[in-house]
């Protein structure tokens, strides 16, 4: 079921189960006046223009299934890390395992983007193996490099560029994450499947 709200004056805000079912549901239908589908972790936002019948789409969108992911394969992006973050060790200990199993379970795990934020190109990863799911730093870095492959809570991600961050860090990756000649910045959008591999330094 689908529980709709409106969110300020150019925007429906959707309740749902499956986030990205829906937003594949949105998009194929391409309705009319709505000018931007954006995932979030439990919830779609859809902004429309001014002229929009706000209470004919919050009817249609509230009826609406999610579709199904497309049969096959899906595409996976695969990122090459070398695992040397700071808070390996501090990890560890908070999971009562070693850093080498830390790492193993890091790598083990299937990823999909969930959403993105904090600063673009910032993907929200689900999939993080329980056991490693840790808190967020007391007091956040000033100064996390871009490329670092940060957890925090059930998530895992990746800073696209240097920026503040609470996330605890494993490692890092040489792959550009956010590139702004490209005609799609993000390399991580949302449904995007990820998996990590470990190399050395």
């Amino acid at each position: 079921m689908t529980l709709v709200r409106k969110c300020g004056d150019r925007a429906l805000l959707l309740e749902v189960d499956d986030v990205h079912g829906m937003v594949r549901a949105l998009e194929a239908l391409d309705l009319p006046g709505v000018t931007e589908i954006v995932a979030g972790a439990r919830t779609v936002l859809v902004s429309h223009g001014a002229d929009a019948d706000v209470n004919a789409l919050a009817r249609r969108v509230a009826g609406i299934t999610p579709m199904a992911e497309p049969e096959g394969d899906p595409a996976t992006i695969t990122l090459e890390v070398i695992y040397d973050g700071d808070d390996l060790g501090v990890v560890a200990g908070v999971a009562g395992i070693s850093v080498e199993e830390v790492i193993a379970r890091h790598v083990g795990a299937d990823y999909q983007v969930a959403f993105c934020g904090f600063s673009p190109g910032f993907a929200y990863l689900r999939g993080l193996d329980p056991s490693l799911v840790v808190p967020r730093l007391a007091s956040p870095r000033t100064r996390v490099p871009a490329g670092s492959v940060a957890i925090a809570d059930t998530w895992s991600a990746v800073y696209p560029r240097e920026s503040p961050g609470g996330w605890r860090l494993l490692g890092h990756t040489r792959t550009p994450l956010w590139d702004l000649t490209s005609p799609v910045p993000a390399l991580l959008t949302p449904g995007t499947r990820v998996r990590f591999a470990r190399i050395a330094s």
